[in-house]
């Protein structure tokens, strides 16, 4: 059993094939997946996919590289969280890559989804690209801790993942590490405690090897999975469990039936 723990099956050109992509991770062994919000305006779609499938789940949140769209303040993400399928805030984060120039909205938007998050009791799904240092000081500063949560897509150095772990935030690997030049990715695949650790396709973007460059959807979990097992040395379905296990531990609202 896989879960995918983050995926945007809302985009156009999954949703537009929903029926197929749900029985493409039957075949897979991939039995959850988590739909992650990146604004307000497409929120719609991510609560409706959870609503139709009792194996999909929604999170809520707006990610730091929109800024042209609703601004969220803490009463409006509690509302929205208190959706029964909704299991997280996020994704959320900072984002200095693609953004550049003064950037404090973008710092002032991540304090107010951890101020919900602790509110509403909910893990948070932490988006961070160069920005390392900004987020976990603001996580800090913010006692994001409290509500715990992710890393997702994790690209950082081992120090960066140690100073997550500490915070008490887990680690979750993308179709990245399985990529060949993707070397510090693969370090922190076999550094991170195995009760940290969550698997998931970041789906359509990021395939695994060897799809690297076609659409990526959540059956695709299954080729990270195995190269996290891999670089872990343990069977695939140890790995399987754990990660499974871990996903509904963090996402407490989430249910395996």
């Amino acid at each position: 059993m896989f879960v995918d723990s983050h995926c945007h099956l809302d985009f156009p050109d999954l949703i537009e094939n929903e029926a197929a992509i749900l029985e493409r991770m039957a075949e897979n062994g991939v039995t959850h997946a988590l739909c992650v919000s990146v604004k307000l305006e497409t929120l719609p779609a991510v609560i409706g996919l959870a609503e139709r499938h009792a194996n999909l789940f929604a999170s809520v949140g707006v990610h730091p590289d929109n800024a042209d769209c609703d601004e969220p303040d803490e009463a409006k993400l509690l509302e929205l969280a208190a959706h029964p399928k909704v299991v997280a805030i996020g994704e959320t984060g900072l984002d200095y890559y693609r953004l550049k120039g003064d950037l404090e909205w973008q710092r002032e938007r991540f304090r107010v989804h951890i101020r919900a998050a602790r509110r509403a009791r909910k893990p948070l799904i932490i988006h961070t690209r160069e920005a390392a240092a900004d987020t976990l000081r603001i996580l800090s500063e913010e006692h994001g801790g409290e509500a715990g949560g992710v890393f997702h897509c994790f690209t950082e150095t081992i120090e960066v993942a140690r100073a997550a772990l500490d915070l008490g935030f887990h680690i979750s690997l993308s179709g990245i590490v399985t990529f060949n030049n993707a070397i510090q990715i693969k370090e922190v695949a076999a550094f991170v405690p195995l009760d940290r650790l969550l698997v998931e396709t970041d789906a359509p973007y990021l395939a695994p090897v060897p799809f690297r460059g076609k659409q990526n959807h959540p059956a695709l979990v299954l080729h990270v999975a195995q190269e996290v097992a891999r670089l872990r040395a343990i069977d695939l379905e140890h790995l399987a469990k754990a990660t499974s296990d871990n996903f509904f531990h963090l996402f407490g609202a989430a249910s395996r039936a």
